[in-house]
C-alpha cells in the first residue's frame, strides 16, 4: 500500500510510541500487546495514497478529496472568482484518504492561508468561515479563475499541507497537499462555466476519480486545445 510522504514522520513516531506501549502491555499479559495493532493499522491506512485513474475530458471537474458531500451551495459572489459560482463541501472522516487533488487543469494564481479555530467540520458555515484554512485559486490559460479549492481543518485536524505555490501548474487529479486528520475540503466552480453538478448531498466521493460536475464552457488550457 502506497503512503504519502507527508505522513512518514507521523508513521515513524507513531510506530515507535505504539511499540513502547506494546512492550509495556506485554509485561501485564502477552496478549495485551496486541491491543495496539488496530491503532497501528489505522495509522498506516490514514496516510494511504492510492493511485487513481483520472478522467481526461477537460469539461469534467473531479473531486478534490475523499469523503461525503455535506453541502452544495450557490454562491452569489465569491471574492476569489470575482463573481457567482457553486460550492461543494466534502467532509473527510478520520477513515478517509486525506490527500487533496486538483479538480481540473490550471495555473495557481493565489494561495491564501488563514489562521482560525478548530470547529467541527460537520458544521458547514462555522467551519468554512472561522476555521484555519488554506485557499488555492486556479485559472485557465486565458487568466480566468476556473476553480477555488479550500482546505479546512476540523475538530481533530491540526495541520494543512500545501505543496503548490503561485505560478505552479496543476493537472486534473494531481496531488497538491493534504489535511492531517478529520477535516473539510470545498470546491467552488465559477458560474460562467455553466457547471452541471453530478453528485448529491450525502454521496461518498473519491478524489481524482469521481466527477463533481461537467461544464458547458471549457476552460482555455493546452489539453482543451487552446
Amino acid at each position: 500500500m502506497r503512503v504519502t510522504r507527508h505522513g512518514l514522520w507521523e508513521i515513524i513516531i507513531g510506530t515507535v510510541a505504539l511499540a513502547v506501549v506494546a512492550v509495556g502491555l506485554g509485561f501485564l499479559h502477552p496478549a495485551a500487546s496486541l491491543i495496539v495493532l488496530p491503532v497501528w493499522v489505522w495509522l498506516i491506512a490514514f496516510f494511504r495514497d492510492p493511485e487513481r485513474p483520472i478522467p481526461s475530458d477537460p469539461a469534467l471537474y473531479v473531486s478534490p478529496a475523499d469523503g461525503v458531500v455535506s453541502d452544495i451551495t450557490p454562491v452569489d459572489n465569491d471574492p476569489y472568482l470575482g463573481g457567482p459560482g457553486i460550492r461543494v463541501g466534502i467532509f473527510l472522516s478520520v477513515f478517509n484518504v486525506h490527500v487533496n487533488r486538483a479538480p481540473c487543469e490550471g495555473t495557481v494564481t493565489n494561495v491564501v492561508y488563514k489562521e482560525g479555530k478548530f470547529l467541527n467540520a460537520m458544521n458547514h458555515s462555522g467551519a468554512s468561515n472561522d476555521n484555519e484554512s488554506n485557499t488555492i485559486v486556479m485559472a485557465d490559460d486565458a487568466g480566468r479563475p476556473v476553480a477555488v479549492v479550500k482546505q479546512i481543518v476540523g475538530l481533530i485536524a491540526r495541520r494543512i499541507v500545501c505543496t503548490v505555490a503561485v505560478g505552479g501548474k496543476l493537472a486534473r487529479g494531481e496531488r497538491f497537499g493534504m489535511i492531517k486528520f478529520g477535516s473539510r475540503t470545498e470546491l467552488t466552480i465559477p458560474a460562467w462555466l455553466e457547471p452541471q453538478i453530478k453528485i448529491a448531498v450525502g454521496q461518498k466521493v473519491r478524489g481524482a476519480i469521481d466527477v463533481i460536475a461537467t461544464t458547458n464552457a471549457v476552460p482555455a488550457t493546452a489539453s482543451a486545445g487552446a
